[in-house]
């Protein structure tokens, strides 16, 4: 049996591979590993993103958490970053977050945070995962008044506003912003905080309904962005994801700026200030070289870790760090936040902009992207770990990878949330290296399929 738990919860496509009654199962076992040390009554703090599937598994996950004694605050629809920082303010047992990011609306996902807001390390995963495959082996079920209630919150996503807005207090009198909310759980916080703090706030896909989270819009899809932000001759535009863990922006002439450059413009920042722990930044491997070469010539040390923000996190916690993430926008503030935050990114960037004085097309000059291809490959989910048990494929990537040596860099690696094995290859010329890409990703395909 393949693992349930991958590099960020538990994710499928729901009703189908992520039933109700799998949630169920994840309350009981979840609850019950998360609690088990504690003689009090454990709390979990549940919330969701805008999916239709949302309402289902949410509350077929308290349910099971119910059924082992434990009780459940119901936040509704909320940021991913919400969840980890009220988890933490109320020293609750637990959070668990009902998303699937930024994948399409039949998918969705559950993760955990423990009580101190990180997500769970392998360990625990592996804990609730056994459970669950022992049917609950060992576990004792309450009855009359020592089942587990659930109580509902209406107040939670403010107190997330509060605690952005506090943190980083920038004053955005004046400046127009054009946020992209995919549809998704930043609808409302990240459109109230900017307005709060005095910006002239463009919404695009603000209006949820269940079934258009990420549907052609949000990070993953940023050309009627980057459109806007032109037309509205506004100062910057932000993108998040579904679950607003990740943020992406556009400069004032409608050119994106991933993780890796909003990572070196508030890293560069925050040393200048002296409030980069260490003058590290943590990254993933997947970053761009001239992020790399970027931190050599501002005398900044780069951790690599693999793909994944719970591996970043980790390497921040064991060096201390307080800046890391991905290129992708997950961005990690460690001062603030256990979890990557959109809302945090998306604060600390204006800051930036409006300490330095510059426009951030001007600010992203502080690194030089390099060319870089990156192709997905669709694979059977069963099989996307072993892609090197192919020859083929193997003899492939060598190949490559010789070529390459030297003046640039060949990636493989399996996706962790999605049945992909993605493909990543960064040279000098941007048409060879996408034609290399594809012929090795339709390879790879060709292959395991």
């Amino acid at each position: 049996m393949a693992r349930l738990f991958g590099t960020d919860g538990v994710r499928g496509v729901a009703n189908e591979e992520l039933t109700p009654l799998l949630a169920m199962q994840l309350g009981q076992a979840g609850a019950y590993v998360l609690s088990k040390e504690n003689e009090h009554k454990p709390t979990i703090m549940v919330g969701c993103d805008t999916r239709i599937s949302g309402d289902m598994l949410a509350n077929a996950l308290m349910a099971g958490a119910c059924s082992v004694g434990a009780n459940c605050v119901y936040v509704g629809v909320i940021p991913t970053p919400a969840i980890a920082y009220l988890t933490r303010k109320y020293k609750v047992d637990a959070g668990v977050v009902i998303s699937a990011s930024h994948n399409p609306v039949e998918f969705n996902g559950i993760k955990f945070f423990d009580g101190k807001g990180y997500k769970l390390p392998d360990a625990l995963e592996d804990e609730i995962e056994a459970l669950i495959e022992s049917d609950m082996k060992g576990v004792k079920f309450p009855t009359g008044s020592s089942v587990g209630k659930i109580k509902y919150r209406a107040d939670a996503r403010e107190e997330y506003i509060n605690h952005a807005i506090q943190a980083i207090p920038v004053d955005l009198t004046g400046m127009k912003i054009v946020v992209d909310c995919a549809e998704g759980a930043s609808y409302y916080t990240s459109v109230e905080a900017l307005k709060e703090l005095g910006a002239n706030v463009v919404a695009l896909h603000n209006n949820p309904d269940g079934t258009n989270i990420n549907a052609n819009c949000g990070s993953t899809h940023m050309e009627e962005l980057m459109a806007r932000v032109v037309y509205e001759k506004a100062q910057v535009g932000l993108a998040f994801d579904g679950d607003a863990d990740r943020l992406l922006a556009v400069d004032e002439n409608g050119k994106k700026v991933d993780g890796d450059e909003i990572m070196a413009i508030i890293g560069n920042h925050m040393k200048e200030k002296g409030t980069l722990k260490q003058d590290t930044i943590v990254a993933t491997v997947m970053s761009n070289l001239g992020f790399f070469l970027m931190g050599e010539k501002q005398g900044i040390h780069m951790e690599q870790t693999k793909v994944g923000d719970r591996y970043v996190l980790e390497r921040m916690r064991e060096i201390d760090a307080n800046l890391g993430g991905e290129q992708s926008g997950h961005i990690i503030f460690l001062d603030e936040n256990t979890t990557g935050d959109g809302l945090l990114s998306a604060l600390h960037l204006l800051e930036v902009i409006v300490e330095s004085g510059k426009p951030l097309s001007e600010l992203t000059k502080i690194m030089e992207v390099l060319p870089q291809a990156l192709v997905n490959a669709k694979v059977p989910n069963h099989k996307k770990e072993s892609y090197m048990d192919y020859a083929e494929i193997a003899n492939a990537i060598d190949e490559l990878s010789a070529r390459f040596a030297g003046e640039g860099r060949v990636l493989i690696r399996p996706s962790g949330t999605e049945p992909l094995v993605r493909v990543m290859i960064e040279g000098k010329d941007q048409k060879q290296i996408e034609e290399e890409a594809h012929k090795l990703a339709n390879l790879i395909q060709d292959v395991m399929l």
